[in-house]
C-alpha cells in the first residue's frame, strides 16, 4: 500500500541522487530507505532508479513519477497548512453588524484591529442596523456578529454586555439649550423630538419615550427615522432635538451641539451578540478581540 512517506523517501533520493545523503536528509538509516524504495518500485511495477556504486539516476518513468510526487506532496502540505489556519481561527469569513452609534464611534477602530490581528479572515461590515434587524440577520446567518442594544428576547442568541453608554441631548447649535452645560429631560418638554423608528421596533425609541414619560413629560415626536446619521442631520437642520447614546457624538456635524443629559442620568447597554453554540475558531477569536477592547 502506497504511503506518503514512500513518496517523500523517493523525492529525497531522486533529488540527492545518492541513498546515503538522502538517508541523512531524512534522518534515517540507509538500509530501511533502500528497502522502502524497492518496495515502492515493486508496488508500481516499474523501475524508478538506475543504481550504481557511485550515484543514482532516474529512469524516464522515475522522472515522470518525481514530477507527480512533488505535486502531490505540495498539495498535501498545502492542505495541512490550510487546516492548521482554520483550526487556529486565522482564516474564514465573518459579517459584523453594528447599531448606529457603534458604527461611528467603534467601527473604525474595530475594523482596523480585526484586520491587524486576523489578516486572513475576510470581514464585512454593515452599519446603521437597528437591534431587531440585527437579531433577524443573526438568525438567518446574514451576519455572524452584532453590536446591538438590548433587550434581546431570543434565547438562541448569546449576549455579552460590553459597556453602558450615557444618554445625551443633541440640539441645533442655535437652540437656546445649546448654551447650557447640561440638559434635563424636562427642558425638552416643548421641543419637537426626533427619534428612531417605532415601526422598525427601535430599542432607543422605547428608551427615549419612556424617559420622557417617567419625567412626567409627554414627548412631541416630530420625526421618526431609521438611521442615526439621518437623525443627527435633521437636528443639524433645526427640525428638532434628539436623545442619543453618547458615542453618537463621534458623528460631528456643523449645526449640532451635544449636551449631557441629567436628572435622571440614564444609560443604555451596548452588547455583543452571536448565535449560541457556534464554535468556529475564527468566530471565537473575533469575539475575544472585541471583548478585549472594553
Amino acid at each position: 500500500m502506497l504511503e506518503l512517506r514512500h513518496l517523500r523517501y523517493f523525492v529525497a533520493v531522486a533529488e540527492e541522487r545518492h541513498f546515503g545523503r538522502a538517508a541523512d536528509r531524512l534522518h534515517m538509516a540507509q538500509p530501511p530507505l533502500s528497502q522502502a524504495i524497492r518496495r515502492l518500485e515493486a508496488d508500481l511495477g516499474v523501475t524508478l532508479l538506475h543504481r550504481t556504486t557511485r550515484r543514482v539516476d532516474l529512469t524516464d518513468a522515475g522522472a515522470t513519477y518525481l514530477a507527480r510526487a512533488r505535486t502531490i506532496l505540495a498539495e498535501v502540505d498545502d492542505a495541512a497548512h490550510a487546516a492548521r489556519l482554520v483550526a487556529a481561527g486565522s482564516v474564514g469569513h465573518l459579517a459584523v453588524g453594528c447599531v448606529g452609534s457603534a458604527t461611528y464611534s467603534l467601527l473604525p477602530t474595530l475594523s482596523r484591529r480585526l484586520a491587524d490581528e486576523l489578516p486572513g479572515v475576510d470581514f464585512s461590515f454593515q452599519g446603521e442596523m437597528l437591534a431587531p434587524d440585527q437579531v433577524e440577520a443573526l438568525r438567518s446567518g446574514t451576519i455572524d456578529v452584532a453590536l446591538l442594544r438590548p433587550p434581546v428576547a431570543d434565547l438562541s442568541l448569546a449576549l455579552t454586555t460590553l459597556r453602558h453608554d450615557r444618554l445625551v441631548a443633541a440640539v441645533p447649535a442655535d437652540h437656546p439649550l445649546a448654551a447650557r452645560r447640561q440638559v434635563r429631560v424636562t427642558d425638552l418638554r416643548d421641543a419637537d423630538l426626533i427619534v428612531h423608528s417605532a415601526d422598525r421596533r427601535s430599542v432607543l425609541y422605547d428608551v427615549v419615550v419612556g424617559l420622557f414619560r417617567d419625567a412626567g413629560v409627554e414627548p412631541h415626536v416630530r420625526h421618526e427615522v431609521g438611521e442615526t446619521s439621518t437623525l443627527v442631520t435633521l437636528v443639524a437642520g433645526g427640525l428638532g432635538v434628539a436623545v442619543v447614546p453618547e458615542p453618537v457624538t463621534a458623528l460631528s456635524l456643523d449645526g449640532v451641539a451635544y449636551r449631557p443629559l441629567v436628572r435622571p442620568v440614564t444609560s443604555v447597554e451596548l452588547a455583543l451578540a452571536h448565535r449560541a453554540g457556534r464554535t468556529e475558531p475564527h468566530l471565537l477569536r473575533t469575539l475575544d478581540i472585541i471583548r478585549g477592547m472594553f
